[in-house]
């Protein structure tokens, strides 16, 4: 096709020189994002300028990096040009504060932990960035400036967590990042867990290594390569502290440090081990004693072992793990700082201010928050959008909602938009599961009611009206233990309502919303039992919570368009369908070439427009392996092919087939989304609007064409009307044509809009989502910067509307408020009144060349009107447009007449021979000036003035009666009668004082042979055209 070869030469790849190719021709139809941010997302760094405390940075796991520079009311994403979103440390250089590191790739190595791509700096406050290096670290968990020097920094990697890698340990640079030294390194599984500076002597430095190892199926935590290490002259060299200076016997696990800022004497480390324990130093790190083994004393080393020591007191020691636990007597007795239903758990960070202790920020699984009383009360950053999505479905509402689970913050639902003028707000979603939240959906058989999973498929069935959750969870009938995924397979049945399919080893079927269980196919995983140990995970520290499980169907795939044809795929590398409901099952695993066995398969895709045809998605990072693999088959899996993925830079999560235009596909990967309009052939990034963040799933919407992306750390964002992408893939429209090149609009919808909920004025704290723009979504290509010429006529041919574009190269797109506008008729079409439901054309010009589409616009959903009500609106609008015309005019001419006697009176000489004529004159004016304050102005006053202006009455009658959702009432055309009787009162009181008193001076002018009047024409009633 035509298109195809037009596309290979637009867009180009998004890699190399071709990345810049694509650079803002899409900026037009940019995501937006519409939250959810109450429930935030997990921090894992934060840092503030010392020499101005309203300068905050905020790194999230997977969502980038935040500056505010107002102490926290306002946040703005200043990394998300950058290869990754994923943050693992941020450090200012306080002696300038301009100069900020920051880390990619987090320190907390979950199952589900982001990636990075290396270390970068901003030299101008974090405007912009520079990659300084350690490219292949994936983990950068700390960063330490010099207190002085800005050249010296150290930087402490964690590395993979997935397989060997030789970029870990701790990095020097004394040249700003132009060149580092690799100073301390154990072996390729062992990375850095911590590293800490002694406050007053910057070559003392502490370094905390860690052996550790995750798999899919198990984490191992400790190991030989695990020490504390001490440097005295900046990392030239390293002493490695053992159990001859107090350290547990052992081989030792993760280990968290911290030195008192006030007594540096003082170093507490907390240390994973076979019993792991609290230790104190107060000889400087030279030797350590245990202040506590306790079982608790370290739950989840892995996950969070950090410590902070007050700045002001060496005694009063923080140790962050699932709740904030603060000591006043060196560790002897612990008290939880604020409980989860206060500020979330699983705490990942505390800045504490060194001049003024009570103040300290705290990041965790659920974003960050201020205290200024030592943690007695907080204030939560409630517009800070982290939220870490791993599905999203969509429902037919109008407008249509989003569901969705997130890590660590359960399973909520909102809006893709409201029709409200605050936008989305955090009210505006509801929470329906919690835990882990993983796949949620609504029962399309009755809304009120939904299922929503947790981790190990935990599913209940919840009721929006009343809150009301119930566990549904299938059981064997046998008893046999079923292995649910921590992300198992969840979905329904498209040809029947009440039937959802839950995945374990095995595909269970419910045909009536769960009450009941069906067991529909053989273990369809390898069941090898090697990965079956997850009662035994973690290593030191036994961490058990089914993150692990292994051999489990992950993902479930009912096809559209043929009854009893399922897709399964499983976490240890299965493809297998049924054409018969489950009866009967073909592992079809080894019919895909060239993927590593046991290769994750996240995603499977039926086609929307062949029912032998499927996509599926296998993603292998858990191995190592960056590589994205996505396949078709054409004959219900019987052979498959690989599709090109050059260009695309990360491993993929998931891929959407459009429901309309079979070559339009979207994918999913680790660092951002990108689109194909060659049917997979070859892959463009999307940049606009969606920054590097993991894109675990997406979909468009069947009915509003909107593609839906769930973002494991920027909430949902949402790229309203893909239906120009749409023409492209099908080929409709060549890119390189001259002139702009419209698209077919959605329906534009004329809808109310609210004040929304519980809020007046609401500051700048308050988070609001994107809505989706009001009115009609006019997109057109254009080959070139310039300008075009938009105009929209109503069905008989008649423009309503037209405007100016100043277009870019690339999409384009106007939003028309369904207002009349520009250079249609005033009166016959308002600019107040909104346009009637019905087919409009818009044509778009540029030169010579003119292309047209055809607009539909609907009224609002939730309205019942008549189209005579709407008529009759139209008509009463039209009415007072008369007449707000004729009083305008009549003010026209009112104000043309007080200027033209205002100039003869200055310009005529004074003397007795032009006093009777200058007397004239100001009689005139006098009631030119009557005239204006009685019918215009009112009287002159200071402060507050009342009283009714009539022309005021007039001209607000036609808004009044456009704002109206159906016919005027009885009462609305009184109203309309007396502004009309008004109006007349008005243009009659003006003509005659044109054609009395004006018309008489102008006659005493030209008898005394002096320059008449500008002539000003009288003003027709209800009409104010001659």
């Amino acid at each position: 096709m035509r298109i195809v070869a037009v596309l290979s030469t637009a867009f180009l790849m998004a890699s190399g020189a071709g990345a810049q190719e694509t650079e803002g021709l899409f900026e037009a139809m940019a995501a937006r994002s519409v939250g959810p941010a109450g429930m935030s997302g997990r921090v894992t760094a934060v840092d503030v300028s010392l020499q101005d405390r309203n300068i905050v940075f905020v790194g999230g796991a997977t969502g980038g990096l935040f500056r505010s520079t107002d102490g926290g009311i306002t946040w703005d994403p200043v990394f998300d040009d950058q290869p990754a979103a994923g943050i693992g440390a941020v450090a200012i250089f306080q002696p300038n504060p301009d100069i900020v590191w920051a880390g990619t790739g987090e320190g907390n190595p979950r199952n589900s932990a982001g990636v990075g791509r290396g270390l970068f700096r901003s030299l101008d406050g974090g405007d912009t960035w520079t990659a300084m290096g350690l490219e292949g670290s994936e983990r950068i968990h700390r960063i330490v400036t010099h207190p002085t020097d800005p050249d010296v920094v150290h930087v402490g990697v964690m590395g993979p967590a997935w397989s060997d890698g030789e970029e870990r340990g701790v990095y020097r640079t004394r040249d700003g990042g132009a060149n580092w030294e690799r100073v301390l390194w154990r072996n390729e599984r062992t990375g850095v867990a911590d590293l800490v500076m002694d406050p007053t002597n910057p070559d003392k430095l502490f370094a905390a290594l860690w052996e550790f190892r995750r798999e899919p199926w198990f984490f191992t935590s400790g190991g030989p390569g695990s020490g504390l290490f001490v440097t005295y002259d900046g990392g030239d060299t390293w002493t490695e502290l053992t159990e001859e200076d107090g350290l547990p016997a052992g081989d030792l696990g993760r280990i968290g440090l911290a030195v008192a800022r006030n007594d540096p004497d003082v170093v507490y480390a907390l240390v994973e081990a076979t019993r792991s324990a609290l230790l104190r130093s107060d000889d400087g790190g030279r030797s350590f004693r245990t202040l506590s083994d306790a079982p608790g004393v370290a739950p989840r080393p892995f996950y969070y072992a950090d410590l902070r020591v007050d700045p002001n007191n060496e005694n009063r020691l923080y140790s962050l793990h699932s709740s904030l636990q603060v000591s006043e007597d060196q560790g002897r007795s612990w008290r939880t700082v604020v409980s989860s239903g206060i500020i979330h758990g699983d705490v990942h960070e505390l800045w504490i201010d060194p001049e003024d202790s009570r103040r300290m920020i705290i990041g965790n699984d659920g974003g960050i928050a201020f205290t200024h009383d030592r943690g007695e009360h907080w204030r939560f950053v409630e517009n800070l959008t982290l939220a870490q999505f791993y599905h999203v479905t969509v429902d037919n509402a109008v407008p249509f909602n989003v569901y969705g689970g997130l890590q660590d913050n359960g399973s909520w639902y909102g809006p893709s938009t409201v029709w409200e003028s605050k936008g989305i707000l955090n009210a505006h979603w509801r929470r329906v599961g919690g835990g882990d939240g993983f796949s949620v959906m609504s029962d399309f058989s009755d809304s009120r009611y939904g299922y929503s999973m947790s981790q190990e498929g935990n599913l209940q069935r919840f009721d929006r009206v009343t809150g009301y959750r119930r566990s549904i969870q299938p059981v064997h009938p046998e008893g046999t233990r079923l292995r649910f995924n921590w992300n198992a397979g969840l979905t329904f049945d498209p040809h029947d309502s009440t039937t959802i399919y839950l995945g374990s080893q095995f595909l269970h079927r419910s045909r009536d919303h769960g009450e009941s269980w069906e067991i529909i196919s053989p273990d369809l995983t390898t069941n090898d039992p090697a990965k079956q140990m997850q009662d035994r995970s973690g290593g030191l520290t036994l961490d058990a919570t089914g993150a692990e499980n292994h051999t489990t169907i992950v993902t479930i795939a009912p096809s559209l368009l043929e009854g009893g044809l399922i897709w399964v795929g499983t976490d240890d590398g299965k493809v297998q369908v049924t054409r018969d409901g489950g009866a009967t099952w073909t592992d079809v695993t080894g019919m895909i070439r060239g993927i590593p066995a046991g290769t994750w398969v996240p995603d499977i895709e039926p086609s929307r427009h062949d029912p032998g045809t499927a996509y599926a998605v296998f993603e292998d990072h858990r191995r190592g392996n960056w590589e994205a693999y996505v396949y078709r088959t054409r004959d219900y899996g019987a052979t498959w092919s690989r599709l090109p993925t050059a260009g695309v830079d990360a491993f993929a999560h998931v891929l959407a087939e459009d429901p309309v235009e079979p070559n339009l596909l979207f994918l999913g990967t680790e660092f951002g989304a990108y689109f194909s309009t060659d049917a997979g052939n070859s892959w463009t990034r999307w940049t606009s609007g969606v920054p590097a963040v993991p894109v675990r799933d997406a979909l468009v919407h069947p009915r509003d064409g909107d593609l839906v992306l769930a973002t494991h750390g920027r909430g949902i964002l949402i790229v309203d009307d893909v239906r120009p992408l749409r023409a492209l893939a099908a080929g409709e429209v060549g890119l390189t044509d001259a002139g702009p090149q419209l698209f077919s609009p959605p329906p534009a919808l004329d809808v109310e809009i609210d004040e929304g909920l519980g809020y007046r004025s609401t500051g700048h704290a308050m988070q609001q989502g994107a809505t989706r723009p009001f009115g009609a979504m006019i997109t057109f290509w254009h080959h070139e910067a310039g300008r075009v010429e938009m105009a929209v006529r109503d069905a008989a041919g008649t423009v309503v509307y037209t405007t100016t574009v100043e277009a870019r190269r690339g999409m384009n797109r106007l939003q028309w408020n369904l207002r009349p506008g520009g250079s249609a008729d005033p009166v016959e079409f308002p600019s107040y009144l909104p346009v009637l439901p019905g087919e409009y054309s818009v044509s778009a010009s540029a030169g010579e060349v003119t292309t047209e589409v055809t607009l539909r616009v609907a009224p609002d959903p939730r309205d019942v009107r008549t189209t005579a009500e709407l008529n009759a609106r139209s008509r009463g609008v039209r009415r007072a447009a008369r007449a707000g015309q004729a009083v305008t005019e009549a003010q026209r001419a009112l104000r043309a007449a007080m200027s033209g006697v205002a100039s003869v009176v200055e310009a005529l000489p004074t003397g007795p021979a032009t006093a009777a004529l200058r007397s004239e004159a100001r009689e005139v004016q006098d009631a030119l000036a009557l005239a204006s304050r009685e019918f215009f102005t009112g009287p002159e006053c200071q402060g507050i003035c009342g009283g009714d202006i009539p022309a005021r009455e007039v001209v607000s009658m036609g808004r009044f009666l456009a704002d109206l959702r159906g016919a005027p009432s009885a009462t609305d055309l009184m109203r309309l009668t007396r502004a009309e009787a008004t109006a007349d009162r008005i243009v009659d009181h003006v003509n005659g004082l044109i054609e009395g008193p004006l018309a008489a001076l102008d006659a005493s002018l030209k008898a005394g042979g002096f320059t008449p009047l500008d002539r000003i024409r009288p003003v027709r009633r209800g009409s104010g055209h001659d």
